[in-house]
C-alpha cells in the first residue's frame, strides 16, 4: 500500500427532505487497502457507499478519486465531473450488492450478464470476450458451463460468484461491498469471504467492506471506520478500534457480535 488515497471523502452530507442521513462523513480510501465501514442496521452505511460511487447524488460534500493512468495519475473531483467523464471513470469503480437474488436479471444468461459491462463500456478483452468469460468465471470458482445458465439455476453462494465476477471483469481499482455475504448462511457466507480476500491481494484491490459483523471485518480488513446514526465516530487500524474502543457505541457493537467458528475463515 501507499501513503497515498485512491479516493477522499469530505464532509458528505446526504438529505432526503427534512431529514439529514448522511451528517458529514469524511474518509480516505488507501490505494491496495480494505477498509472495513461497520455499524448497526440504518446507520448510513449502503448509503455512504452509494455517495461514493455517484449511484446516488450527495446533498453537499467532495469527492476525490485519482485515477492511476498508463503513465501518470489524475485526480477527479467526482462532484465535478462531466457526464462522459463520469462514465469512462465508472469501469474503474464497481459494487457487489448485499442480494445476490436481486442483483442478477432473470431473464438474462451468465453469459450476458458477464459480458455487459465490456458491452456497455465498449471494451473487448485483448485475448477475446469468451476467453474473458471463461478467466472471470474461472476466478470466482465456477465451471465454464455456467455462461449458458440463468441466475434461477444457481445456489445463492454462486450467485454471489457471478455477481463478483461481473464487478471484476474489467479489473476496477476500487470494489465496494455492500454486506454481501449476510443474505447466505455461514459456510457458504465464509467461501465467498475467502474468495473476496484472495481477490484483493492477487490484484491489490482497493475495498470497501460494509458489515455489521466485527469477526468478518478483523479478518478482512486493514482499517475500521464506525458509523453511528450518519457519521463516523471512530476511524483507525483494528487493534486502535476494536481492542481499545474510545467509543461506548463501538463496546456495544463488539460486545453484540459473536464470534465466528473458528474454522469457517481460512488463514
Amino acid at each position: 500500500m501507499t501513503t497515498e488515497p485512491l479516493l477522499e471523502a469530505r464532509d458528505l452530507i446526504k438529505d432526503y427532505g427534512s431529514t439529514r442521513v448522511i451528517d458529514g462523513v469524511s474518509l480516505d480510501l488507501m490505494r491496495g487497502e480494505t477498509l472495513g465501514l461497520v455499524g448497526e442496521s440504518g446507520s448510513g452505511k449502503s448509503t455512504v457507499a452509494r455517495l461514493l460511487l455517484r449511484l446516488i447524488e450527495p446533498t453537499s460534500g467532495r469527492i476525490v478519486y485519482r485515477d492511476s493512468g498508463e503513465t501518470s495519475t489524475r485526480s477527479y473531483d467526482l462532484m465535478r465531473v462531466t457526464p462522459r467523464e463520469m462514465r469512462r471513470l465508472r469501469r474503474k469503480l464497481a459494487i457487489v450488492f448485499q442480494d445476490p437474488y436481486a442483483a442478477l436479471n432473470p431473464r438474462m444468461s451468465v453469459r450476458q450478464i458477464l459480458a455487459e459491462p465490456f458491452a456497455i463500456h465498449r471494451e473487448l478483452p485483448p485475448q477475446g470476450l469468451d476467453a474473458r468469460l471463461h478467466e472471470l468465471l474461472a476466478e470466482v470458482g465456477l465451471e465454464p458451463s455456467a455462461l449458458r445458465r440463468y441466475p434461477h439455476e444457481f445456489s445463492g453462494g454462486q450467485r454471489q460468484r457471478i455477481n463478483i465476477a461481473r464487478a471484476i471483469a474489467l479489473r476496477p481499482e476500487l470494489l465496494v461491498l455492500d454486506e454481501p455475504v449476510s443474505a447466505l448462511d455461514v459456510s457458504v457466507g465464509a467461501q465467498v469471504i475467502n474468495l473476496l480476500r484472495d481477490l484483493q491481494q492477487r490484484y491489490g484491490l482497493t475495498c470497501l467492506f460494509i458489515s455489521h459483523s466485527m469477526p468478518l471485518v478483523r479478518y478482512l480488513c486493514h482499517r475500521v471506520a464506525v458509523m453511528q446514526r450518519g457519521r463516523i465516530v471512530e476511524t483507525g487500524t483494528w487493534s486502535e478500534v476494536c481492542d481499545s474502543p474510545r467509543e461506548a457505541y463501538t463496546q456495544q457493537l463488539l460486545a453484540a457480535t459473536p464470534e465466528l467458528p473458528p474454522l469457517e475463515l481460512s488463514c
